[in-house]
């Protein structure tokens, strides 16, 4: 008997311990399923927080854009300094309880804000064209003195003639100069015309488009040869006294289509300092 009951006992024991045993498995297994689960979360978490840093990099790659134009359109527009400045943060503000943003409206609101940064982008590419193009138009008039630190001596129109009295047409005017003194360039363009022109002595005639082309005479010396490519600014030549020319001054005319024109309502020189004579031819 007491054989019999040691075996049962054994047994239940054995019994218990293998109930035990599988528990044991069973919970580990569960952790290990948890795990997984918990590692999955995890990597797809991960992979959504990698797409939005995605698209943050795109939009802020957009954001520089816009301040690269809108900085742009701020020198083309000649826009004073401080009026917009993209650099400087936006103030913001607000009252009340933060809370979290689910991720599906964060995803819309990336989205919206995408697509609000190409509409911009669109709208001051299309601006930045036109003033573009309104500062080639600007910078092919002529709009500057063909030479610098100077004033006019003799206008456009009727005048005594300095050689020997009588009526003379003066087709351009004429500014006070030193033999030698840069002649620049009063807009963009092309050198149409550079040698001797009777009465102008050496002349460079430039083309701007448009109708445009003025005239520069009576020069010392020249500097540029026929389609050469000039800026406003540029010099073209050396100011002199060639050709029918009682000094050494500039003689410049404006041409428009083919007609003289006064240079003056296109250089908008100062009245103060312009006076007219009858000592320059």
């Amino acid at each position: 008997m007491g054989a019999v009951l040691a075996v049962g006992v054994l047994l239940g024991a054995g019994g218990r311990s293998v109930v035990g045993l599988a528990q044991v498995e069973a919970m580990q297994a569960a952790d290990a399923s948890r795990q997984a689960e918990l590692d999955r979360v995890r990597r797809e978490a991960q992979h959504e927080v990698n797409a939005l840093a995605a698209r943050l990099a795109e939009l802020q790659a957009q954001a520089n854009r816009l301040n690269a134009l809108g900085a742009r359109l701020t020198q083309a527009g000649q826009l004073q300094d401080g009026e917009f400045e993209f650099d400087k943060p936006v103030g913001q503000g607000g009252a009340g309880r933060a809370s979290d943003m689910p991720p599906a409206e964060l995803r819309q609101r990336l989205a919206a804000l995408e697509g609000q940064y190409r509409d911009a982008d669109t709208q001051l590419t299309v601006l930045e064209s036109l003033l573009f193009n309104r500062a080639l138009d600007r910078n092919a008039m002529p709009s500057r003195d063909p030479i610098a630190n100077s004033y006019i001596t003799s206008g456009f129109g009727g005048r005594a003639d300095p050689f020997g009295g009588g009526h003379q047409f003066h087709k351009g005017i004429d500014f006070e100069a030193d033999v030698g003194d840069p002649v620049l360039a009063v807009a963009d363009g092309v050198i149409s015309y550079s040698g001797v022109r009777s009465g102008y002595g050496n002349v460079v005639e430039i083309d701007h488009g448009n109708g445009y082309v003025t005239r520069y005479a009576h020069n010392s010396r020249l500097e540029r040869s026929v389609g050469d490519l000039v800026r406003s600014g540029q010099e073209i030549a050396k100011a002199g006294s060639t050709g029918r020319s009682t000094g050494a001054h500039v003689h410049f005319e404006v041409w428009q289509d083919g007609v003289v024109v006064n240079p003056r309502k296109f250089l908008g020189h100062n009245d103060a300092l312009a006076r007219h004579g009858p000592t320059r031819g």
